[in-house]
């Protein structure tokens, strides 16, 4: 498991746009897998699911990705799992590191 967080300004809409075809466009073995909105009391959150195959591990990678914003005050959360081989303890997690990486890079430009 690997995790990234970041506090940051912009458009929610925005981001949330960016963040989802850069993923998407980042890997040809990337899909959506479903996602969820809210909308209330001036906040929005807004929580993805992604997938894709990662070669090193030889199996698939999930990304679970969380914005949240109030106003252009924007908080994104981003866990990523399932790159481990091992039955007992994580080995090998290179494709859960890779997948994150992508969405860092998206998130840093933000």
């Amino acid at each position: 498991m690997a995790k990234y967080e970041r506090y940051f300004q912009g458009d929610f809409d925005t981001v949330l746009e960016r963040i989802h075809n850069g993923i998407l466009s980042g890997s040809f073995s990337a899909s959506y897998e479903d996602g969820s909105d809210f909308a209330g009391g001036g906040a929005r959150c807004a929580v993805r699911v992604y997938e894709r195959y990662s070669a090193m591990g030889g199996n698939r990678v999930s990304l679970n990705v969380m914005l949240t914003g109030v106003g252009e005050e924007l908080f994104l959360s981003a866990i990523t799992s399932g790159g481990s081989q091992a039955m007992f303890f994580k080995i090998n997690t290179f494709g859960e590191e890779a997948f994150l990486d992508c969405l860092r890079e998206i998130a840093e430009q933000a």
